[in-house]
């Protein structure tokens, strides 16, 4: 089964995402939800991954989940 994911200039969900990684610090699923207002952030995590940015996946604890930006994909988008 293919995915298909949203492109990210016509993604406002996705724009908000990518914006709160930018930072460069990690952010909880609890966080990304909260601050980007973001119900599915697994599916926008791997919608990033697709419009080619490199984002890490950190489990913190059991069932915690971190999310960070590489620091090469955010040189690229600035």
């Amino acid at each position: 089964m293919t995915m298909h994911a949203a492109k990210l200039d016509s993604s406002a969900r996705l724009q908000r995402v990518l914006s709160l990684l930018l930072d460069l610090k990690p952010h909880t699923t609890r966080d990304i939800i909260r601050r980007a207002c973001c119900c599915a952030v697994n599916s926008c995590i791997s919608e990033l991954r697709a419009n080619g940015y490199d984002i890490a996946c950190k489990q913190v604890g059991r069932g915690r989940y971190e999310y960070s930006l590489s620091t090469d994909a955010a040189a690229n988008d600035g």
